[in-house]
Protein backbone atom coordinates (compact mmCIF):
# COMPACT_ATOMS: atom_id res chain seq x y z
CA UNK A 1 0.00 0.00 0.00
CA UNK A 2 1.39 3.42 -0.99
CA UNK A 3 0.30 6.72 0.45
CA UNK A 4 0.26 9.94 -1.53
CA UNK A 5 -0.08 13.53 -0.38
CA UNK A 6 -3.09 15.40 0.99
CA UNK A 7 -5.23 17.52 -1.28
CA UNK A 8 -8.56 19.33 -1.01
CA UNK A 9 -11.56 18.08 -2.97
CA UNK A 10 -14.93 19.85 -2.71
CA UNK A 11 -14.51 21.07 0.87
CA UNK A 12 -12.91 17.87 2.17
CA UNK A 13 -9.34 17.09 3.07
CA UNK A 14 -8.57 13.91 1.13
CA UNK A 15 -5.65 11.54 1.49
CA UNK A 16 -5.00 9.32 -1.48
CA UNK A 17 -4.37 5.66 -0.81
CA UNK A 18 -2.96 3.58 -3.63
CA UNK A 19 -3.80 -0.07 -3.21
CA UNK A 20 -2.35 -2.16 -5.99
CA UNK A 21 -3.50 -0.47 -9.20
CA UNK A 22 -6.53 1.19 -7.54
CA UNK A 23 -6.45 4.72 -6.14
CA UNK A 24 -8.93 5.27 -3.31
CA UNK A 25 -9.73 8.62 -1.63
CA UNK A 26 -9.63 8.57 2.15
CA UNK A 27 -11.64 11.43 3.67
CA UNK A 28 -11.03 13.18 6.96
CA UNK A 29 -12.92 15.90 8.81
CA UNK A 30 -12.12 19.53 8.15
CA UNK A 31 -13.51 20.78 11.45
CA UNK A 32 -14.39 19.16 14.79
CA UNK A 33 -16.92 21.91 15.53
CA UNK A 34 -19.63 20.80 13.07
CA UNK A 35 -21.26 17.59 11.92
CA UNK A 36 -22.00 18.42 8.25
CA UNK A 37 -20.27 19.44 5.04
CA UNK A 38 -21.04 20.27 1.43
CA UNK A 39 -22.50 23.80 1.54
CA UNK A 40 -20.07 25.85 -0.56
CA UNK A 41 -21.91 29.18 -0.48
CA UNK A 42 -23.24 31.03 2.57
CA UNK A 43 -25.91 33.71 2.14
CA UNK A 44 -26.55 36.65 4.47
CA UNK A 45 -30.24 37.48 4.20
CA UNK A 46 -32.29 40.41 5.47
CA UNK A 47 -34.72 40.28 8.38
CA UNK A 48 -37.74 40.75 6.11
CA UNK A 49 -41.03 39.04 5.31
CA UNK A 50 -42.09 38.73 1.69
CA UNK A 51 -42.43 35.78 -0.70
CA UNK A 52 -39.07 34.43 -1.85
CA UNK A 53 -40.28 32.84 -5.07
CA UNK A 54 -38.15 30.35 -7.06
CA UNK A 55 -35.32 32.29 -8.63
CA UNK A 56 -34.97 34.55 -5.60
CA UNK A 57 -31.66 34.36 -3.72
CA UNK A 58 -33.71 33.61 -0.61
CA UNK A 59 -35.17 30.43 -2.14
CA UNK A 60 -32.76 27.49 -1.88
CA UNK A 61 -34.39 25.72 -4.82
CA UNK A 62 -32.91 28.45 -7.03
CA UNK A 63 -29.47 26.85 -6.85
CA UNK A 64 -28.15 23.57 -8.33
CA UNK A 65 -25.91 23.19 -5.27
CA UNK A 66 -26.49 23.42 -1.49
CA UNK A 67 -26.40 26.82 0.18
CA UNK A 68 -26.50 27.88 3.82
CA UNK A 69 -28.47 30.89 5.06
CA UNK A 70 -28.00 33.26 7.96
CA UNK A 71 -30.66 35.87 8.70
CA UNK A 72 -29.14 39.11 9.95
CA UNK A 73 -31.52 39.92 12.77
CA UNK A 74 -32.62 43.53 12.82
CA UNK A 75 -31.40 44.18 9.27
CA UNK A 76 -34.70 45.42 7.89
CA UNK A 77 -35.23 46.84 4.42
CA UNK A 78 -35.79 50.26 5.96
CA UNK A 79 -32.60 50.23 8.05
CA UNK A 80 -30.42 49.02 5.18
CA UNK A 81 -31.88 50.89 2.20
CA UNK A 82 -33.40 54.05 3.62
CA UNK A 83 -31.42 54.69 6.78
CA UNK A 84 -28.09 53.16 5.69
CA UNK A 85 -27.70 52.38 9.39
CA UNK A 86 -23.97 51.94 10.17
CA UNK A 87 -24.81 49.94 13.31
CA UNK A 88 -25.86 47.07 11.04
CA UNK A 89 -22.20 46.37 10.27
CA UNK A 90 -21.70 44.45 13.53
CA UNK A 91 -24.49 41.86 12.97
CA UNK A 92 -23.44 41.48 9.33
CA UNK A 93 -19.87 40.72 10.36
CA UNK A 94 -21.08 38.36 13.08
CA UNK A 95 -23.24 36.54 10.54
CA UNK A 96 -20.40 36.22 8.06
CA UNK A 97 -18.09 34.82 10.71
CA UNK A 98 -20.76 32.35 11.76
CA UNK A 99 -21.19 31.12 8.19
CA UNK A 100 -17.45 30.76 7.82
CA UNK A 101 -17.28 28.72 11.04
CA UNK A 102 -20.08 26.53 9.66
CA UNK A 103 -17.91 25.59 6.70
CA UNK A 104 -18.98 27.72 3.75
CA UNK A 105 -16.21 28.60 1.31
CA UNK A 106 -17.67 31.87 0.04
CA UNK A 107 -20.21 34.38 1.34
CA UNK A 108 -22.73 36.43 -0.59
CA UNK A 109 -25.66 38.65 0.22
CA UNK A 110 -29.34 38.78 -0.68
CA UNK A 111 -29.68 42.49 -1.38
CA UNK A 112 -27.59 44.65 -3.68
CA UNK A 113 -27.59 47.42 -1.08
CA UNK A 114 -25.38 45.22 1.09
CA UNK A 115 -22.64 46.84 -1.00
CA UNK A 116 -22.61 49.30 1.89
CA UNK A 117 -20.51 46.85 3.93
CA UNK A 118 -18.68 44.94 1.19
CA UNK A 119 -15.10 45.67 2.23
CA UNK A 120 -15.69 45.51 5.98
CA UNK A 121 -17.28 42.05 5.73
CA UNK A 122 -14.54 40.84 3.38
CA UNK A 123 -11.94 42.02 5.90
CA UNK A 124 -13.63 40.10 8.73
CA UNK A 125 -13.38 36.58 7.25
CA UNK A 126 -10.92 34.42 5.35
CA UNK A 127 -13.23 33.31 2.54
CA UNK A 128 -14.23 35.35 -0.54
CA UNK A 129 -17.11 37.78 -0.04
CA UNK A 130 -19.40 39.19 -2.75
CA UNK A 131 -22.26 41.02 -1.07
CA UNK A 132 -23.82 42.82 -4.04
CA UNK A 133 -24.76 41.68 -7.52
CA UNK A 134 -23.42 45.01 -8.78
CA UNK A 135 -19.87 43.74 -8.28
CA UNK A 136 -20.35 42.35 -11.80
CA UNK A 137 -20.79 45.78 -13.39
CA UNK A 138 -17.08 46.72 -13.81
CA UNK A 139 -16.54 43.36 -15.52
CA UNK A 140 -19.56 43.87 -17.81
CA UNK A 141 -18.39 47.36 -18.76
CA UNK A 142 -15.07 45.97 -19.96
CA UNK A 143 -16.84 43.52 -22.27
CA UNK A 144 -18.79 46.18 -24.18
CA UNK A 145 -17.97 48.21 -27.24
CA UNK A 146 -17.05 51.81 -26.56
CA UNK A 147 -20.13 53.98 -26.42
CA UNK A 148 -22.31 51.21 -24.99
CA UNK A 149 -23.80 51.28 -21.50
CA UNK A 150 -24.80 48.96 -18.67
CA UNK A 151 -28.35 49.50 -17.45
CA UNK A 152 -28.84 48.81 -13.74
CA UNK A 153 -32.37 48.11 -12.51
CA UNK A 154 -32.57 48.57 -8.76
CA UNK A 155 -35.24 47.88 -6.17
CA UNK A 156 -35.10 51.57 -5.28
CA UNK A 157 -32.89 53.81 -7.37
CA UNK A 158 -33.84 56.86 -5.29
CA UNK A 159 -31.79 55.61 -2.31
CA UNK A 160 -28.82 54.27 -4.27
CA UNK A 161 -25.78 56.42 -3.44
CA UNK A 162 -22.32 57.01 -4.84
CA UNK A 163 -20.98 55.08 -1.85
CA UNK A 164 -22.89 51.94 -2.84
CA UNK A 165 -21.54 52.18 -6.37
CA UNK A 166 -18.00 53.02 -5.30
CA UNK A 167 -17.92 50.09 -2.88
CA UNK A 168 -18.47 47.64 -5.76
CA UNK A 169 -15.96 49.33 -8.07
CA UNK A 170 -18.37 51.41 -10.17
CA UNK A 171 -16.64 54.71 -10.87
CA UNK A 172 -18.08 57.96 -12.16
CA UNK A 173 -16.50 57.50 -15.58
CA UNK A 174 -18.17 54.15 -16.24
CA UNK A 175 -21.01 54.14 -18.80
CA UNK A 176 -23.81 53.14 -16.43
CA UNK A 177 -27.44 54.21 -16.13
CA UNK A 178 -29.62 53.51 -13.10
CA UNK A 179 -33.38 52.87 -13.01
CA UNK A 180 -35.60 51.71 -10.16
CA UNK A 181 -38.69 49.67 -9.36
CA UNK A 182 -39.84 51.87 -6.47
CA UNK A 183 -42.65 53.52 -8.46
CA UNK A 184 -44.18 50.19 -9.50
CA UNK A 185 -47.14 49.43 -7.25
CA UNK A 186 -46.97 45.63 -6.99
CA UNK A 187 -43.21 45.49 -6.55
CA UNK A 188 -43.17 48.33 -4.04
CA UNK A 189 -45.97 46.90 -1.91
CA UNK A 190 -44.71 43.32 -2.14
CA UNK A 191 -41.02 43.89 -1.45
CA UNK A 192 -40.31 47.37 -0.13
CA UNK A 193 -43.46 47.50 2.01
CA UNK A 194 -43.67 43.73 2.75
CA UNK A 195 -47.41 43.30 2.33
CA UNK A 196 -46.99 39.52 2.48
CA UNK A 197 -48.02 38.55 -1.04
CA UNK A 198 -46.62 38.95 -4.55
CA UNK A 199 -48.35 38.70 -7.91
CA UNK A 200 -45.43 37.66 -10.11
CA UNK A 201 -47.33 38.26 -13.35
CA UNK A 202 -47.77 41.90 -12.40
CA UNK A 203 -44.16 42.30 -11.24
CA UNK A 204 -42.98 40.84 -14.54
CA UNK A 205 -45.02 43.41 -16.45
CA UNK A 206 -43.64 46.15 -14.20
CA UNK A 207 -39.99 45.28 -14.75
CA UNK A 208 -40.52 45.07 -18.51
CA UNK A 209 -42.04 48.55 -18.38
CA UNK A 210 -38.91 49.79 -16.62
CA UNK A 211 -36.78 48.10 -19.28
CA UNK A 212 -38.78 49.78 -22.04
CA UNK A 213 -38.35 53.20 -20.49
CA UNK A 214 -34.63 52.65 -19.85
CA UNK A 215 -33.96 51.52 -23.43
CA UNK A 216 -36.09 54.28 -24.96
CA UNK A 217 -34.12 56.89 -23.03
CA UNK A 218 -30.78 55.09 -23.40
CA UNK A 219 -30.61 53.08 -26.62
CA UNK A 220 -26.88 52.59 -25.96
CA UNK A 221 -27.63 50.09 -23.17
CA UNK A 222 -26.11 46.78 -24.27
CA UNK A 223 -26.37 44.75 -21.04
CA UNK A 224 -28.68 44.77 -18.04
CA UNK A 225 -27.74 44.32 -14.39
CA UNK A 226 -30.53 43.47 -11.94
CA UNK A 227 -29.42 44.78 -8.55
CA UNK A 228 -32.19 43.36 -6.41
CA UNK A 229 -32.27 39.73 -5.23
CA UNK A 230 -36.03 39.66 -5.91
CA UNK A 231 -35.57 40.30 -9.63
CA UNK A 232 -33.74 37.16 -10.89
CA UNK A 233 -37.09 35.30 -11.27
CA UNK A 234 -37.79 37.75 -14.09
CA UNK A 235 -34.35 37.68 -15.75
CA UNK A 236 -35.45 35.28 -18.49
CA UNK A 237 -38.44 37.49 -19.32
CA UNK A 238 -36.18 40.55 -19.44
CA UNK A 239 -33.82 38.74 -21.81
CA UNK A 240 -36.65 37.60 -24.09
CA UNK A 241 -38.13 41.09 -24.12
CA UNK A 242 -34.92 43.03 -24.75
CA UNK A 243 -32.62 40.52 -26.42
CA UNK A 244 -29.82 41.73 -24.12
CA UNK A 245 -27.59 39.77 -21.73
CA UNK A 246 -28.97 39.94 -18.19
CA UNK A 247 -26.82 39.70 -15.08
CA UNK A 248 -28.12 39.28 -11.53
CA UNK A 249 -27.31 37.73 -8.17
CA UNK A 250 -27.69 34.22 -9.55
CA UNK A 251 -25.23 34.70 -12.40
CA UNK A 252 -22.70 35.99 -9.86
CA UNK A 253 -23.24 33.23 -7.31
CA UNK A 254 -23.19 30.43 -9.88
CA UNK A 255 -20.04 31.88 -11.45
CA UNK A 256 -18.22 31.94 -8.12
CA UNK A 257 -19.42 28.48 -7.11
CA UNK A 258 -17.98 27.13 -10.37
CA UNK A 259 -14.60 28.47 -9.24
CA UNK A 260 -14.97 26.73 -5.87
CA UNK A 261 -15.77 23.41 -7.57
CA UNK A 262 -14.01 23.38 -10.95
CA UNK A 263 -15.14 20.82 -13.49
CA UNK A 264 -12.91 17.79 -13.76
CA UNK A 265 -12.44 17.11 -17.46
CA UNK A 266 -12.01 13.55 -18.66
CA UNK A 267 -11.47 12.53 -22.25
CA UNK A 268 -9.09 11.02 -24.77
CA UNK A 269 -5.52 12.21 -24.31
CA UNK A 270 -5.07 13.36 -27.89
CA UNK A 271 -1.50 14.41 -28.59
CA UNK A 272 -0.49 13.96 -24.96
Amino acid sequence: MKYKKWYIYKNYFVFIIQLGGIVLPFYTIKSKSRSWDGEPVGILILDAAYPCVPGNVGNATTFPFPVRYHEVRGASIDRLLNQRDPSLLAPFVEGAQKLEAEGVRAITGACGFMALFQQEIADAVDVPVFMSSMLQVPFIVRTLKRGKKVGIISANASVMTEQHLRNVGITADMPVVLYGMESKDEFRSSVLEEKGTMDTDIVEREILEVCDRMLAENPEVAAIQLECSDLPPFAAAVHRHTGLPVFDFITMIRHFESALNPTEYVGPQYGM
